[in-house]
């Protein structure tokens, strides 16, 4: 059980991702970028899908899906991490935190609990590709499961994967992924302490209907819900229409201050819009209303990152309508209604993305890049604030 209120807020107060113990401002703000991860190297053919977070030491923890014999999104993929302890601006060594033989685990969706614990939801398939898995021709050893794993020690070591499928995946649901990117623990309200997951799947058409649930509209969103510090789980909203128009897919989520929260979505559907977004007022719970399409955000089909900071919210992603590429981040003052430009990060081809914020001043970017395609490297930017826009 959580502790009460008062020493749950003390707490999180103390071990704020912009408040803890971290390296001398000198080592911090000694570089402006790195790269943790480059593909090709460490015995890994393609690093992708990053995930970011401020551990309650300091350190800055970073995941990506470390694929060992091809780009694919299917086959023998592992998670891994590398540990910054001076910002970002050099990493540790590789470490394996979930493997799966020679099928897939992947997307990361890490979240810094109440006491400081680190959190890690995945996913999991046997060796076959999101297309059987969305016709159900996967069989149910498989088709995709969802993990829990917890490190202590700020990632230096983790628990066994603990599979929560029963509790997170409805019957009816067949591809299903957590983040990517980080989750959140809410700060406000009746509902601070928990762990909100953002998350996707699909689902088998309805009985009788000629489709076979490989059509984007069978994608939806949801999230998963923890009270307890991730211990045990279950399924906040679901929101998956069906008309081909939206179809919620990799999502992201920030808290906003007045403990509203906001979702933002990449959109498979048919609409022009590229991103849609929804707000929830009761913790993840349900939405005030269904997905909307998000017009003031131009970006291709691509996974994004919010986070709220110095009392804005910032987007990352590409910044191009077509094409994985320029990335930018985008700023927002009225709680994600509006975005307006903010700050170009690179015009070379870029895709998935992960914010953290690093300290008051300094926004912390992991995202794939490269000189001739998006999945070369995995760069770790340091961005001021104050260089994002008013």
């Amino acid at each position: 059980m959580l502790p009460p209120r008062a020493i749950l807020l003390a707490l999180m107060c103390a071990i704020s991702p912009v408040t803890a113990t971290t390296a001398s401002p000198a080592a911090a703000g000694s570089c402006t970028s790195s790269v943790p991860f480059t593909s090709g190297t460490e015995g890994y053919h393609t690093f992708r899908i990053p995930a970011v977070v401020r551990t309650r030491f300091g350190s800055v923890l970073a995941f990506a899906e470390a694929r060992r014999d091809s780009a694919g999104d299917s086959g023998a993929i592992a998670v891994v991490s590398k540990t910054s302890h001076d910002g970002g601006c050099s990493w540790g060594p590789l470490s394996v935190v979930s493997s799966n033989g020679d099928a897939t685990a992947g997307n990361p969706s890490p979240a810094v609990a109440w006491n400081g614990d680190i959190v890690l939801l995945t996913t999991r398939n046997g060796r076959v590709t999101e297309k059987q898995i969305m016709s159900g021709a996967a069989s149910a050893a498989d088709t995709r499961r969802v993990f829990v794993q917890r490190s202590t020690d700020g990632g230096r070591s983790w628990s066994p994967a603990r599979d929560i499928t029963a509790d997170t995946k409805a019957a009816n649901w067949r591809w299903y992924a957590t983040g990517p990117g980080h989750a959140i623990v809410l700060q406000h309200g009746v509902h601070a302490g928990r762990i909100v997951v953002p998350s996707n799947h699909s689902s088998a058409p309805p009985e009788g209907s000629p489709d076979v649930g490989t059509e984007a509209k069978y994608y939806g969103g949801h999230a998963i819900i923890s009270d307890d510090g991730g211990r045990t789980w279950r399924i906040g909203f679901t929101d998956g229409p069906v008309d081909g128009i939206i179809a919620p897919n990799e999502s992201t989520v920030a808290e906003l201050s007045n403990g509203v929260l906001y979702f933002n979505s990449r959109n498979q559907g048919s609409a022009p819009q590229h991103r849609v977004d929804a707000y929830s007022s009761d913790g993840g719970e349900s939405l005030d209303a269904p997905y909307a399409v998000q017009d003031t955000l131009v970006t291709p089909k691509v996974e994004g990152s919010v986070l709220p900071a110095r009392g804005a919210l910032f987007y990352s992603g590409p910044s191009q309508a077509n094409t994985r590429a320029a990335m930018r981040i985008r700023v927002s003052h009225d709680d994600g209604a509006t975005w307006a430009d903010g700050y170009s990060v690179s015009t070379l081809p870029a895709a998935y993305s992960d914010l953290v914020q690093l300290d008051p001043a300094t926004l912390g970017l992991l995202y794939e890049t490269g000189s001739t395609g998006p999945y070369e490297t995995m760069v770790f930017q340091r961005i001021p604030l104050r260089e994002v826009g008013p």
